[in-house]
């Protein structure tokens, strides 16, 4: 309707003035407003000043029957209502009107009352359901324009919190990598705290680490098992910080049974002491593992089979070889050969068979970084220098990782230091180049050295 509050509104078009009065007098009590027209022409010009709802015509009118009124009407006004009024004579006249003024009802004279009261509600119904259609059309696609506008306000937004979460990962996974690299570094370092001791063999942690974590790569343990062998590897001595001197130079071969029975604790107290850190919890699980045995003779737990994680098996081939070419294993130090045959002699008892061929594999591969680096003398270092190795003192104690960026103090320190022990250190830098040894990194003071 034309308003929703607004009374409705029925144009009578007839050109019999008492058809008129008629009409208004039926529909007075429905509480529409009621429009009358004596023929189509002035039909026509109040639908062009007045809103209407519905149209009811008479057909036969001089000048413009109905059917040529309500064609115009059609045409102009399409939301209007029409209804014909029609004569039993005008059956021609009314298909006519039906075609082409597609009249929604028509209703012959003389009327029944109740039929066209109930003409006009349908046809005001209709018209308020066309209006509450197109009203709800407009609003949809209102709604429609301002969702497409919130969505690409949303996109936009997601795919600037997108770019500044990628920031954030990155920064994060920087970071990351940074207390990685530190917390690895802690590990090498306290790793060499065994061969700061009396007996301590230099460099003997991180060989066994090497060649545990080649092992694991043989076997396809996959890059985290890799991780966690290395770290095993160079931990996997820690639990003997408490021997004596005497013990801890001393080949399992000759030990009495005391001293048997405190060195087999030593994979216990290894793993106790790593246990609290949460990162080193399949480390100290290898720690404590590493003289296990598939035949089950071995200890601290006696397990056999598959009970016996491969990770642990390589790192104890791998501490095994190097035992037996340090002299910890027995009086005699094996030669690279022999160490070789002892291993192979393991398989099926102490490891298993693929344990064997994968450590033989990886006794062939060369390091995976050839660095192409020089070395120099603590008095040659200049601030700048990249350290393309580890430096590590003369009994293998770690003092600066590879790639640690040397500035005025760490150079002062570093002199000072060989100076004041009376060391030889051998320091290897990278080329001008650059492109030796692993990405630069802010070093901080080596162990030992002068603070200032």
């Amino acid at each position: 309707m034309t308003e929703e509050t607004a009374a409705p509104v029925v144009l009578f078009v007839d050109d019999e003035p008492s058809i008129l009065s008629a009409l208004r007098r039926l529909v007075r009590p429905q509480g529409y407003r009621v429009l009358l027209a004596s023929g189509g022409a002035a039909g026509l010009e109040l639908l062009a000043q007045e809103p209407v709802d519905v149209v009811v015509s008479d057909m036969r009118m001089p000048e413009m029957d109905g059917a040529v009124f309500l064609e115009q009407v059609r045409e102009r006004w399409p939301a209007v209502g029409r209804i014909l009024l029609t004569g039993y004579a005008d059956i021609q006249a009314t298909v006519a009107a039906v075609n082409r003024g597609q009249i929604q009802r028509h209703i012959a004279k003389p009327w029944d009352d109740r039929e066209l009261l109930m003409a006009i509600d349908d046809a005001l119904s209709r018209r308020r359901l066309e209006v509450e259609n197109r009203a709800l059309l407009q609003l949809t696609k209102a709604q429609n324009a301002e969702l497409q506008s919130l969505n690409a306000d949303l996109s936009q937004r997601v795919r600037a919190r997108t770019m500044e979460l990628e920031q954030v990962n990155a920064m994060l996974e920087k970071s990351f990598e940074q207390v990685k690299e530190t917390f690895l570094l802690s590990i090498q370092v306290f790793s060499g705290l065994m061969e700061l001791r009396e007996g301590g063999l230099a460099g003997y942690s991180r060989q066994v680490a090497d060649l545990a974590r080649r092992t694991a790569r043989r076997m396809g343990l996959g890059p985290r098992v890799e991780e966690d062998v290395h770290s095993a590897g160079l931990l996997h001595e820690i639990g003997k910080l408490g021997f004596p001197d005497a013990l801890l130079r001393k080949p399992v071969s000759t030990m009495n049974a005391e001293e048997i029975a405190r060195y087999r604790r030593h994979t216990l107290n290894g793993e106790a002491a790593l246990l609290p850190l949460g990162q080193l919890q399949h480390v100290a699980r290898l720690v404590r593992s590493q003289h296990e045995r598939i035949d089950g003779k071995g200890f601290p737990d006696g397990l056999s089979g598959d009970a016996v994680p491969l990770a642990a098996q390589a790192l104890a081939i791998a501490s095994d070889y190097h035992a037996a070419l340090s002299g910890r294993m027995a009086e005699q130090r094996f030669t690279p050969a022999q160490a070789l045959l002892l291993a192979r002699g393991g398989g099926g008892t102490r490891y298993e068979p693929e344990i064997v061929e994968a450590f033989e594999l990886a006794l062939t591969d060369e390091p995976e970084d050839v660095p192409r680096d020089r070395q120099i003398s603590p008095q040659d270092v200049e601030p700048g220098m990249v350290l393309a190795r580890d430096l590590l003192t003369p009994k293998g104690t770690l003092l600066l990782a590879a790639g640690h960026v040397f500035d005025a103090r760490l150079v002062r320190q570093i002199r000072e230091f060989a100076g004041r022990e009376g060391v030889k250190l051998a320091l290897f830098v990278q080329p001008p180049d650059g492109d030796a040894a692993p990405a630069p990194r802010r070093a901080a003071a080596p162990q030992g050295a002068a603070h200032g």
